[in-house]
């Protein structure tokens, strides 16, 4: 049984969580090939090599991959295919587009999500906000699936992979890429930081974010947002962490004035450690909660700054 895996890359890096995506493949067993499609992508190609239970590194390097766009990712990926009988991604940005495009022109039907392996054709994957858990088998003699990284852990980077090049060019010729609108920050990019420390509608406004400045830099924190805060305004929705925003599983995840929506509890319900702050001791950020404060935020922050 052979797997292939879409490494995640910004042409220069490997992703940290392709590493967890190569952990869903090691679960379902078998042999396992990462593929690393972009533009002057030979750095990346080096690094997925060292990636553990990795035997072969496929490399598609040509402009028409350097910014995957999802038209041209899905024919390579269908085109590779018939080699496989389980194709991966992660379920981010990139995987997301693509991969549905290949589900189709396979005829099959999508895994989308998955946070646990059963079987090779059978997975466990979250429904309703993440309110149920369903675990769902496949008949379909290829598996097309995409991998919540919050779900498994990071596979080592020990290993020592062929790395074999593809002449194979898929240029659908259906879009261009015009440009990049990027938010620029010192601090950790939110789905990989380790801390996390989120505001909701609670912090009345955008200018009272200010008050999670301090203590993120103190715990070296990402900054997130509730919905509610993001549509009030206060906030950019890059910020948004939820089923409709970021999925976010840190060591430590810090809601300041965040009421719990389900919607918000979806996406970051898997951190290792919650702590919340909120005024209403009834609130259901605190069911999910490990260490919780009923307090008003703008008493506590600034004295939980002060002890930090």
């Amino acid at each position: 049984m052979s797997i292939l895996v879409f490494a995640e890359h910004d042409n220069s890096t490997l992703k940290a969580d392709t590493l967890k995506t190569v952990a869903a493949a090691q679960a379902i067993g078998g042999d396992i090939h990462l593929l690393v499609a972009g533009n002057n992508c030979q750095a990346v190609a080096q690094e997925a090599a060292k990636t553990n239970g990795v035997s072969k590194v496929l490399v598609a390097d040509n402009a028409a991959y350097e910014y995957q766009l999802a038209e041209n990712i899905s024919l390579l990926v269908t085109e590779l295919a018939g080699d496989y009988e389980h194709i991966l991604a992660t379920a981010l940005t990139t995987g997301k587009n693509f991969m549905p495009r290949v589900a189709a022109l396979l005829d099959v039907a999508q895994i989308s999500d998955i946070i646990a392996v059963e079987s090779a054709d059978t997975f466990v994957r979250p429904i309703y906000a993440g309110n149920a858990i369903a675990t769902v088998q496949s008949l379909d003699s290829k598996k097309v699936i995409t991998v919540r990284p919050t779900g498994f852990d990071a596979v080592a980077t020990d290993g020592s992979a062929e790395i074999v090049s593809l002449d194979t060019v898929t240029d659908a010729g259906l879009s261009a890429h015009v440009s990049d609108q990027l938010s620029e920050s010192e601090r950790p990019e939110l789905g990989a930081a380790d801390v996390v420390i989120s505001g909701g509608r609670g912090m009345q406004n955008g200018e009272n974010f200010k008050l999670l400045e301090g203590i993120a830099d103190k715990l070296g924190a990402a900054i997130g947002a509730s919905r509610a805060a993001v549509d009030a305004g206060f906030v950019p929705n890059d910020m948004q962490v939820g089923q409709t925003g970021k999925i976010v599983a840190p060591d430590l995840y810090i809601a300041v004035g965040i009421s719990g929506a389900i919607q918000h509890l979806a996406g970051m319900k898997d951190s290792k450690i919650i702590v919340a702050i909120n005024k209403d001791a009834e609130a259901p950020i605190f069911q999910v909660a490990d260490y919780g404060i009923v307090g008003d935020l703008f008493d506590v922050l600034p004295e939980l700054e002060d002890k930090l």
